[in-house]
């Protein structure tokens, strides 16, 4: 009991931290004095303890190591998730993971329905077959309607058949298993406790960044926390 009031009250401590209507800044992470400022969390504050930093964990891309981690909060069935995919992580991809400096780990957030809730389970299942990013890139590749089918039985098994997944039927499986439900609840709890409501929204060490910015955003963030690392 003990243990799960303290929880409570940490998350409690960070609700809120990526509410909001989504908008373009983060001001409760930036310095008083100068809005472009970012201002270091002090060390222990519960954000820095969401980063999992797993060198096995199959839904993250980039060195476990790397001073800076970005969490994505995202649904498969958001149109700004898919632009995000498809422009701002390929230039974040180029420029920081592959330096060794960003460190990327994705969280299934999803709001809109069965079909959100089953390509989560599907994409969680590809990574248990190493093929995680490859679903992700192949379900963000064309924006679709929401409930369009593309996440049906069917839909699912050409996405994974696209992005190489091995045993497709294994995948099948495996996303109705209790571990696939225990997995994508587990991170869209860890949302909801932050007080996310919309996708995509972002952690970078701590600091929140919500809705699919413009890369210079991220740059402006990232490089801030890399200069701080250094220091």
């Amino acid at each position: 009991m003990a243990v799960a009031v303290v929880l409570f009250l940490i998350m409690g401590a960070l609700a809120g931290l990526l509410g909001g209507d989504g908008g373009s800044d983060a001001d409760d992470a930036r310095g008083e004095g100068d809005p472009a400022a970012i201002e270091p969390l002090p060390e222990g504050h519960p954000a820095l303890a969401l980063a999992r930093r797993d060198a096995d964990d199959p839904l993250a891309l980039g060195d476990p190591d790397a001073p800076v981690v970005m969490i994505e909060y995202s649904d498969f069935q958001c149109a700004f998730c898919a632009m995000h995919a498809r422009g701002t992580r390929v230039e974040l991809i180029d420029e920081y993971v592959e330096q060794g400096l960003l460190r990327i780990e994705f969280r299934n957030f999803p709001i809109n329905g069965p079909e959100s809730d089953a390509a989560a389970r599907a994409a969680w299942a590809a990574g248990q077959q190493g093929r995680f990013w490859e679903f992700y890139e192949v379900a963000f590749a064309q924006d679709t309607h929401m409930d369009s089918g593309k996440y049906s039985e069917e839909g699912l098994r050409e996405l994974a058949e696209e992005a190489g997944v091995p045993d497709v039927e294994a995948l099948m499986v495996a996303m109705e298993s209790e571990e696939a439900g225990e997995a994508v609840g587990r991170d869209a709890e860890e949302a909801m406790d932050l007080g996310v409501v919309s996708p995509p929204s972002f952690l970078l060490n701590g600091h929140p960044l919500r809705g699919a910015r413009p890369v210079e955003e991220f740059r402006d963030t990232i490089d801030q926390l890399l200069e701080a690392a250094d220091e």
